[in-house]
């Protein structure tokens, strides 16, 4: 008589945390749920550091990608430093955008001169390549908000000052660590 094994079908059995771990290391490679777990975080599900607070690649502070490599030291440093300690206060810090080339800039500022239909309003958002802190690797946007808040409270003990009133997300090297941070410009219009 011949046997038959019963192709057992498909398993019922729950996913372990290797496999939650490594679908959720997956997901943050192709650059989804980049900022963070939330309150929807299913339970159970591994919470997996930002892969750049561990140094490795692809996390926030990969500095192979050329928005984080081309910053000014200085800067790159001060935001891990500040990151590290805002995430001991539990505090996810992220860098939004850093390093921007000329050509991207360009294109920035034409869509703001698009949506607000003169130089004058879009400069007020958005610099131009001669004037925009980014394109020389000196400024860097934070998010999500909870940063952008821990930073307008701590960022001076590195440094760091929000630059624009009206860009709570936007940091620069203003001061020397543990300064005073100096007056805002109402916009980066006023930088011109």
């Amino acid at each position: 008589m011949t046997h038959h094994r019963a192709f057992p079908g498909p398993s019922r059995r729950t996913p372990g945390p290797l496999a939650a771990t490594m679908l959720v290391v997956a997901l943050s490679a192709l650059g989804c749920g980049t900022a963070g777990p939330t309150e929807r975080t299913p339970e159970g599900l591994p919470q997996v550091p930002p892969a750049g607070d561990r140094g490795d690649r692809g996390g926030p502070f990969d500095t192979s990608r050329p928005e984080i490599g081309n910053l000014d030291p200085d800067l790159l440093e001060a935001i891990r430093a500040a990151a590290r300690d805002a995430q001991d206060d539990g505090v996810r810090m992220v860098v939004t955008s850093g390093w921007r080339s000329r050509e991207h800039q360009q294109r920035l500022f034409a869509e703001a001169l698009s949506k607000y239909g003169s130089e004058e309003e879009a400069s007020r958002w958005v610099s131009t390549p001669d004037t925009s802190a980014h394109v020389t690797g000196d400024a860097v946007d934070i998010g999500p908000t909870d940063a952008d808040s821990w930073l307008s409270q701590h960022g001076s003990d590195y440094g760091l000052c929000q630059v624009f009133a009206n860009e709570i997300w936007h940091y620069e090297l203003a001061t020397s660590p543990g300064g005073r941070c100096p007056e805002m410009w109402p916009d980066s219009s006023a930088r011109h």
